[in-house]
C-alpha cells in the first residue's frame, strides 16, 4: 500500500531511534515523530472532519509543518499547502475554493488565520502551532496533540487524494492541482537514483515546504528514513552556519539562492564536508553561479531539476557527471526520470523526430489526478493520461531534453510561478491603463522578472511606480511587476485577435540561450 502513512511506518521499522527532525533547539526520533503524527491524526478526526476533507496549513518551515503534512494524511484528510507569499485574497480564494474545513498557521499568520476563520465560510476550525501564547479563537497544536491518543492510520492511499496544491491560472485565478498519494511517492523515487540518500543523510528544508518541488527532499528523506533540518526562511548566512553545523547533506535550492549563497564573503570558508548534493530547478542557472558555485564548493555535486506541479513535480534530472561534462549538456534540462515518458508532438499530438520541436508531453505515476474543480482545463491539460506540460522543447539523441520556449505565458521569478494573465488584471484595473501585456524578461538574478507592457488610456499619465502600487494590495510581492513600459502604438496581435508576446519579449531575450527554466 502507497500512502503518506505507511511511508512513516516504514521508516519506524527501518530507522527507529535514528533522527527523523531537528529545529529550533528540538529533535526527535522516527518513533516519536510517529507518535505525534498518529496523535494529530487522531486530534483531526475529532473536530467533525469527514474523510478526503481539505485541511490548509499557512505557516514558515518547522518540524510541525512535517507533522502536519504527514498528520493530515494518517486521519484521511486532504492537505491544502498554502502560499506564505500570497495577499490575503489570494490564500481566501484557495480556502474557498477546495473547501478547507480547518486551518494549521503559525505566528507570522495570525492575522491572514483570523481573516480566513471569518470570511470563508466552511473554514469552521484553526490550529495555532507555534510556540507563543494561543489566540483565543483558534486551537492549539501542542495541547491537541497531548490530549488525543495516537489512532490508526487511515487506510487512504494509492489513487486516492493526498494533497491539492494551488498554482497559477491562465483564468487569472489559481489552479488546484490534485496530487495522489502515488504521485507524490513516485516522483521522489524518480528522484532517488541521482539524488542518492541513505539513512544517515541530513536533508535542509530551506526552500518553502509549502511548495511541491520541497516534496521530493521531503518523500526521499522520509522513505530512507533520513534526518530533516528546517530553516524557517532563506537567509544566506543562516543557511552556510547550518550547512556546517547540522552537518547537512542534501537540500533543494532555487538558482536565486545559490547565486546569493556564492556572493556571501563567508562562501568560500564555510564548511560543507558533509554536502554531497544540491538540487536546483524552478528557473534558469545563470552560467556564471554555475562556475562559481563549482569553483567554490568543487567537492559538492549539483542536480538540475525540471518539472511542474501537475507532475509532483519533477519530470528530468541532470544528474552531477553531465554538470561534470559540461558544455552544451548544461544548456539542457538532464534526462527523464526513470517514472517520466517524455514525448514532443506538434499541435496535432503527433510526435516528432529526435531534434523536432514541439509541447513537451509526459506521463507516469507522478502525473496529476486532474484541477480541483476545473474540468474543462483539466481535459486540457491531461489527455489520455499524458500532461500537456505547455513548454517547448526537443529530445537529442543521447536523451537529453532541452526547453527552449513556453507555450504558456508563465513567468518563473525566483523559483515561483506567476501566470500573466493574474498581473494584467490587477495593472488594467488601474484607470489610466488602456491596455496590458505582461512578460518574463531576463534577470540576472532571479532568472526571469514580471515586465508589464502598457498602453494607457488617450491623455492619460501614470508612472512605473504608480503602477506598482496600484497592484501591491491586489496580488503578492513576487507577482508584482519589476519593471513597467509603455507603449504609444496598440499592442501587437495575431489574426485571432491574440497578443503576441514573442515579438514583445523578443528584444528582451536577443541572445539568451533559452527562455525558460
Amino acid at each position: 500500500m502507497i500512502s503518506l502513512s505507511a511511508l512513516i511506518e516504514r521508516a519506524v521499522r527501518k530507522n527507529p531511534n535514528g533522527l527523523s527532525t531537528r529545529f529550533k533547539g528540538r529533535e526527535q526520533t522516527y518513533a516519536e515523530f510517529k507518535a505525534n503524527v498518529s496523535r494529530l491524526g487522531g486530534a483531526l478526526q475529532t473536530l467533525g472532519l469527514e474523510p478526503g476533507d481539505r485541511v490548509a496549513i499557512l505557516s514558515l518551515n518547522s518540524d510541525r509543518y512535517l507533522e502536519a503534512i504527514f498528520g493530515i494524511s494518517w486521519g484521511g484528510f486532504c492537505m491544502v499547502p498554502l502560499n506564505t507569499r500570497w495577499a490575503l485574497p489570494e490564500n481566501e480564494y484557495a480556502v474557498g475554493d477546495s473547501g478547507v474545513r480547518a486551518l494549521l498557521f503559525d505566528d507570522t499568520f495570525s492575522e491572514q488565520a483570523k481573516a480566513l476563520l471569518e470570511s470563508v465560510a466552511d473554514l469552521s476550525t484553526v490550529i495555532y502551532m507555534d510556540d507563543g501564547q494561543c489566540p483565543p479563537w483558534a486551537l492549539s497544536y501542542r495541547q491537541l496533540i497531548e490530549d488525543s491518543p495516537p489512532v490508526t492510520a487511515s487506510d487512504r492511499s494509492g489513487e486516492d487524494l493526498a494533497g491539492i496544491f494551488y498554482t497559477g491560472g491562465t483564468t487569472g485565478f489559481p489552479k488546484g492541482v490534485m496530487q495522489s498519494h502515488r504521485a507524490l511517492w513516485a516522483s521522489a523515487i524518480g528522484c532517488m537514483p541521482e539524488f542518492a540518500m541513505s539513512r544517515s543523510s541530513v536533508y535542509l528544508h530551506v526552500a518553502p515546504m509549502f511548495h511541491v518541488a520541497d516534496f521530493v527532499g521531503t518523500m526521499a528523506s522520509v522513505i530512507e528514513a533520513a534526518c530533516h533540518v528546517m530553516l524557517p526562511g532563506f537567509e544566506p548566512s543562516v543557511v552556510l552556519k547550518t550547512l556546517a553545523k547540522e552537518r547537512i547533506s542534501h537540500s533543494l535550492m532555487v538558482p536565486a539562492m545559490i547565486k546569493m549563497l556564492m556572493n556571501h564573503p563567508e562562501a568560500s570558508s564555510t564548511d560543507v564536508s558533509h554536502l554531497q548534493y544540491v538540487l536546483y530547478g524552478a528557473s534558469p542557472m545563470p552560467a556564471a553561479t554555475l562556475q562559481q558555485f563549482m569553483a567554490t564548493w568543487p567537492e559538492v555535486d549539483l542536480i538540475q531539476a525540471y518539472g511542474q506541479t501537475e507532475l509532483a513535480p519533477v519530470v528530468s534530472l541532470m544528474a552531477a557527471d553531465a554538470h561534470r561534462r559540461g558544455g552544451h549538456l548544461l544548456k539542457s534540462a538532464g534526462k527523464p526520470t526513470v517514472v517520466s515518458d517524455v514525448r514532443i508532438v506538434d499541435e496535432s499530438g503527433q510526435d516528432l523526430p529526435l531534434g523536432g520541436r514541439g509541447e513537451i508531453i509526459v506521463t507516469g505515476p507522478h502525473t496529476m489526478l486532474g484541477y480541483w474543480n476545473k474540468p474543462e482545463e483539466t481535459a486540457k491539460a491531461l489527455r489520455d493520461g499524458w500532461v500537456y506540460t505547455g513548454d517547448a522543447g526537443y529530445l537529442d539523441d543521447e536523451g537529453f531534453l532541452y526547453i527552449v520556449d513556453r507555450v504558456k505565458d508563465m513567468v518563473v521569478t525566483g523559483g515561483e510561478n506567476v501566470f500573466t494573465t493574474e498581473v494584467e488584471n490587477a495593472v488594467i484595473s488601474h484607470d489610466a491603463v488602456q491596455d496590458v501585456a505582461v512578460i518574463g524578461i531576463p534577470h540576472p538574478e532571479w532568472g526571469e522578472a514580471v515586465h508589464a507592457v502598457v498602453v494607457l488610456q488617450p491623455g492619460a499619465a501614470v508612472t512605473e511606480d504608480e503602477i506598482i502600487a496600484h497592484c501591491r494590495d491586489q496580488i503578492a510581492g513576487y507577482k508584482l511587476p519589476k519593471s513597467v513600459s509603455f507603449r504609444d502604438e496598440p499592442l501587437p496581435l495575431s489574426g485571432a485577435g491574440k497578443v503576441l508576446k514573442r515579438e514583445l519579449r523578443a528584444p528582451f531575450w536577443e541572445g539568451q540561450d533559452r527562455q525558460v527554466g
